[in-house]
């Protein structure tokens, strides 16, 4: 029986970048390295990284491993594949000509541009695209950022000027990269990174002319648009060139593969960063009515894409980093589950995250985080209690919000991400949902599915194979303390509202 085949999936996340070698079709890891990546904020608002930070990163992720794999005798040919999955929406612009990034990446969840997107929403509505792109007009997706970026960022207006400039999410970055750069890289992203740029058109599957001129872009510095699954190029250099990249997909598309969920009807919710819920549509694209995104979900070479509904929350691993970082109050995220388990209930403490505005199904860059009900009774226990419970009812509202677009309830409220091995967390949830909430043993499901999308791709994996050795989270509250709850939510969420959209710039 001869050896098994591998496929090396690289994981570039807003909080690390991660390379991790699967066995095919089992998903069994064989070898991982991760490193944590500095996020930047120069601004209030501003959310940022540098793009050669990232790159390196993943570059000495991908020798660490290759090193571990040379030490436990396992032979670099059998890896068929490289699969790539991403942040996706952060915005990268560089010179082709010398390949030197412009200005750091303008990561998902920075809102510079509200002002912009302000005037946006007054002139036209914020629905005034979805039809073509399936998204609201928002700070959160890439074509409002690299607006931003054209007008006030000297060198980024004269590159297009004189037609050096190319623009890409990370993915692309990544691609252009590690398959040459300057040396003739590949500039090309998939259709799950594209559909989050407002700029391609959800029906066509192709950058949209009349999306383009009404952000006043050039097509020029848009990257060619290619199935998940397809052939990206080949690495140039390092331990692994020579080795082709077979999958690019967005890191929430990535979560839905690494689920199994491929079939019409099924759902996941991934807490990491941010926190996002994708339901499968099949081939049918639907045009959320309750604040969800319409969205790609994955496309295979030769075949028709699949779509998602997606519900989309800014902020909840980052609330724990917050915490941590700025506050002081907890030395890591564990201490914050901890303390949070030390309380029975937050004693009226509510916290909304809005450190950039709220996301699905509010769609509000005027809010701002709100810490509500403190008393001389309040201690850090109630405030880290509080801040898991705004992870999840953030996720109540889409939930809602995704069961009345849909039609019909998830059979299975399956989840992932690294927030999800706090079990106060998952049985918050799952209080707060009224429903069954499943956790996989597998902790790298992101990653999986960018394995699942390049393993297709070499013909060594087939889509939709199922997690087990699931944990059950089963509600402990009855419905009129849920209510309440939610009630006092949507109070919190109140307050948070209306903050001077003027604060968002550096004038001040």
């Amino acid at each position: 029986m001869g050896e098994t085949d591998l496929i090396g999936s690289i994981d570039q996340g807003t909080s690390s970048s991660r390379f991790i070698i699967f066995e095919a079709q089992t998903g069994r890891v064989v070898a991982e390295h991760q490193i944590e990546v500095e996020q930047l904020f120069p601004h209030e608002s501003w959310v940022e990284q540098n793009p050669l930070v990232l790159l390196k990163s993943v570059q000495d992720c991908i020798e660490a491993v290759c090193t571990k794999l040379k030490e436990d005798g396992v032979c670099l040919e059998r890896i068929k594949g490289i699969g790539i999955t991403n942040q996706r929406e952060s915005t990268i612009v560089w010179d082709k000509i010398t390949g030197e990034h412009l200005n750091n990446s303008v990561v998902w969840c920075d809102a510079r541009n509200g002002v912009q997107v302000h005037k946006l929403n007054s002139m036209f509505g914020q629905n005034y695209l979805r039809e073509k792109c399936g998204l609201p007009i928002a700070t959160y997706f890439s074509a409002t950022k690299l607006v931003w970026l054209m007008e006030n960022v000297p060198q980024v207006k004269e590159a297009a000027e004189q037609d050096r400039l190319l623009f890409g999410t990370v993915d692309t970055w990544l691609v252009w990269n590690l398959t040459g750069g300057v040396k003739g890289g590949h500039h090309l992203t998939d259709v799950t990174n594209a559909s989050r740029t407002m700029l391609m058109n959800i029906n066509s599957l192709d950058w949209d002319n009349t999306l383009i001129e009404f952000f006043h872009l050039s097509s020029s510095i848009l990257p060619k648009i290619q199935p998940s699954s397809s052939d990206y190029g080949s690495l140039q250099s390092g331990s692994l060139a020579g080795k082709t990249i077979l999958g690019v997909v967005g890191d929430q598309q990535a979560a839905l593969l690494g689920q199994g969920c491929v079939r019409k009807g099924e759902a996941k919710n991934t807490y990491g960063t941010g926190c996002f819920m994708l339901y499968n549509t099949g081939q049918d694209i639907v045009h959320s009515t309750h604040g969800l995104l319409t969205t790609v979900a994955y496309q295979q070479e030769g075949h028709p894409a699949t779509y998602a509904l997606e519900g989309s929350v800014a902020v909840a691993g980052l609330a724990l980093r917050w915490l941590r970082d700025n506050m002081g109050m907890i030395k890591d995220f564990e201490e914050a589950f901890e303390l949070a388990d030390q309380v029975d209930k937050t004693d009226g403490v509510y916290f909304v995250p809005a450190f950039s505005g709220l996301f699905a199904p509010h769609w509000r860059s005027d809010a701002r985080g709100t810490l509500c009900g403190l008393t001389g009774h309040s201690t850090k226990q109630h405030v880290c209690r509080a801040v898991l419970e705004a992870v999840c009812f953030q996720v109540c509202e889409i939930f809602e919000a995704m069961k009345a677009d849909s039609g019909c309830e998830p059979k299975q409220f399956l989840v992932d991400g690294g927030m999800t091995r706090s079990d106060i967390l998952l049985q918050l949830q799952a209080n707060l949902l009224g429903a069954d909430v499943a956790r996989p043993a597998m902790k790298e499901i992101t990653a999986l599915g960018a394995a699942v999308a390049a393993g297709v791709a070499a013909g060594v994996w087939q889509l939709g194979t199922k997690m087990d050795n699931i944990t059950i989270f089963r509600p402990q509250i009855d419905e009129k303390e849920r209510a309440r709850k939610m009630k006092r939510w949507k109070m919190a969420v109140e307050r948070s509202l209306g903050w001077d959209l003027e604060a968002m710039s550096t004038d001040d």
